[in-house]
């Protein structure tokens, strides 16, 4: 059975310990916080730490380690549980840099080990019905997409946080929307170019945008929209991307990418029965929909089989990239 320990014991962490328990053991946590260490750890009954550095050191019988802590730790933290020896589980979004990204993956490499990184909504079921899709060619050349991201953020959800910190949080685009950046590149492959505007309207004690347009030409030649905001009244209300290919049209939506709103597909019709897991409830406010539970499923198998497909490294490194050409590309249009 894999021995776990979890870095940063958050309300995420919470998540993580209760599929961890399910499907393998949970030895430790660790948190700068102990007092939040050590209540996650008395729920499971294991050991807490503040220290990572002392933690790794007491207990080397640790295979993986699940990296739960604020974005901009991201690096530290993994590229410490590797250079331990550990494989390393990382939360989205992979880090806030490009560079940070890379040092993880050349630690990964060094001390040959793996590095994953938290990406549930690939295993939405509307989300898997789509991909098997466009892996079967059903809707013909995409030519162009729709990719909307409507949710609220009280100034609750930034208070005393470092969410909303550039240096720490990086901008909505990495901590609400770094999933749908994944999933047009896992969908529709890399992008080429990319204009942009982003602006904070309604959020005065955060230094990042709220909102943003981005328009992008993808290497396959398809162009689309990114329109995404924080500002929706009082509640999330959409979560959608939707495709305008040859030989059909599909439009994933609800809240969290959890239905199917709308296809017109040549000779298919998709039935998708189970719409998943629900969202996850901060609350205030609701989150992503929660595929923890498949994420580690996943995770284990993808450890002892190389073939085994899984969100890698590399593929948070692209969502860090493509979002970093998004903000670049609005600091361009910034007069």
């Amino acid at each position: 059975m894999r021995k776990f320990a979890i870095i940063g014991c958050g309300r995420i962490a919470e998540r993580h310990a209760l599929q961890i328990s399910r499907m393998a053991k949970l030895v430790a946590v660790c948190d700068i916080d102990i007092e939040k260490a050590r209540l996650l750890a008395n729920t499971y009954n294991v050991a807490y730490f503040d220290n990572v550095e002392t933690m790794l050191l007491a207990l080397p019988e640790i295979e993986i380690v699940s990296i739960c802590t604020p974005n901009y730790l991201h690096a530290e933290h993994s590229i410490l549980a590797l250079n331990h020896g550990k494989h390393a589980l990382c939360e989205k979004p992979l880090a806030i840099h490009v560079a940070d990204a890379q040092k993880m993956i050349e630690a990964a490499d060094l001390n040959h080990k793996k590095l994953f990184v938290v990406k549930q909504n690939r295993y939405n079921p509307p989300v898997v019905a789509l991909k098997s899709l466009l892996n079967d060619n059903k809707l013909g050349k995409i030519n162009s997409f729709q990719i909307n991201c409507f949710w609220n953020r009280p100034d609750e959800y930034y208070i005393s946080s470092w969410k909303g910190k550039k240096e720490m949080d990086g901008g909505t685009l990495f901590t609400q929307f770094s999933h749908f950046i994944d999933l047009l590149y896992w969908l529709l492959g890399d992008v080429k170019s990319v204009k942009a505007t982003i602006s904070n309207f309604q959020h005065d004690k955060i230094d990042i945008e709220d909102a943003g347009v981005v328009l992008f030409e993808m290497i396959s030649g398809a162009i689309g929209t990114m329109n995404y905001n924080v500002n929706t009244f009082k509640k999330n209300m959409e979560g959608s991307i939707t495709l305008f290919g040859e030989k059909g049209t599909i439009k994933i939506g609800g809240q969290y990418l959890n239905t199917i709103e709308y296809q017109s597909i040549e000779g298919r019709h998709i039935d998708v029965n189970e719409m998943g897991n629900p969202a996850n409830d901060y609350g205030f406010y609701q989150g992503s929909m929660s595929n923890h539970d498949k994420v580690y499923e996943n995770l284990l198998k993808a450890i002892d089989d190389a073939d085994s497909q899984f969100a890698s490294a590399h593929d948070g490194k692209k969502t860090v990239e493509i979002i970093d050409m998004i903000f670049e590309a609005a600091i361009k249009n910034t007069p």
